[in-house]
């Protein structure tokens, strides 16, 4: 079995950090350095001001990765630039797009725990794990993670589908919303999926999960059934649904999402349907 590509850390190597990678964010921003249309990641020694405080994240190809948050008003450097880390999505490969998001949630978790909520204690990194500790009171500080789900709905061979009002293309893709305190996962897809195009399900199974770095989220992928119900959208999160086929659809999100994978399992399994019957 070949060895993974990333492969995460906590402690931080004694070697040198200039040809490391340094993700640099701010918010769900990220500096790159621009080159003849393709983007890269800037490494330590072109942010030499910058990586000696930045967080060990593990290694990418062999090559250590830190991530770290610019303070405000940080100028970037000539021929670097803050991008949305959404925009890479189509730009980078899948692993390098995880890493970037591991990086986001790691640098904000990083600058926003720097002092104890309790007793207001500068905290330290803990040796070993990614956590923050205070050293009065021992309360420890770890990376949040907000859960959330992600459903596929079937009916017959068609799926349903809804376009966001906050999505950034007129594209269409599978219901999901953030899981509440004392919910289950399932009961999360059964009360956004109503709230949202008001229809029942049934038959709810897991598909699987991905890391979501916009909301600093862990999206849990299951598909359904329809049980009932007509669609009727909320009118805010959702500005329009419907019931779509394989070889009628509208735009869909973009391949690296669990949202297409959703979708092109869905069609694969009506078309072989269809094929053997």
């Amino acid at each position: 079995m070949s060895q993974p590509r990333f492969i995460p850390g906590h402690d931080a190597p004694a070697r040198s950090r200039d040809t490391a990678l340094l993700f640099a964010t701010r918010g769900l921003d990220l500096l790159v350095a621009e080159r003849e249309g393709s983007v890269r990641i800037p490494t330590g020694a072109e942010l030499s001001t910058h990586i000696a405080e930045a967080v060990f994240l593990g290694t990418l190809d062999g090559v250590d990765c830190y991530a770290t948050a610019l303070p405000k008003g940080t100028e970037p450097p000539a021929g670097m630039k803050l991008v949305p880390a959404r925009s890479l999505f189509t730009l980078v490969d899948e692993v390098l797009f995880s890493v970037v998001g591991r990086a986001l949630a790691i640098a904000e978790w990083d600058i926003t725990h720097r002092f104890c909520g309790r007793d207001g204690q500068p905290t330290v990194l803990v040796p070993g794990e990614r956590a923050r500790r205070c050293p009065v009171c021992h309360t420890p500080y770890y990376p949040r993670i907000s859960p959330a789900v992600i459903v596929l709905i079937r009916r017959g061979d068609s799926m349903l589908l809804a376009r966001n009002a906050n999505f950034p293309g007129a594209f269409f893709s599978t219901l999901a919303g953030f899981v509440d305190v004392g919910e289950s996962l399932e009961q999360t897809v059964l009360r956004e999926v109503k709230e949202e195009v008001g229809v029942d399900l049934k038959n709810l199974r897991y598909f699987g999960s991905q890391p979501w770095p916009f909301g600093r989220s862990l999206m849990v992928g299951f598909t359904a059934e329809y049980a009932g119900g007509d669609i009727q959208v909320d009118g805010k999160e959702i500005a329009e649904a419907g019931w779509f086929t394989p070889d009628n659809h509208p735009n869909l999100p973009p391949r690296l999402s669990i949202a297409r994978q959703l979708i092109d399992s869905f069609i694969a399994q009506v078309k072989a349907e269809k094929a053997q019957g």
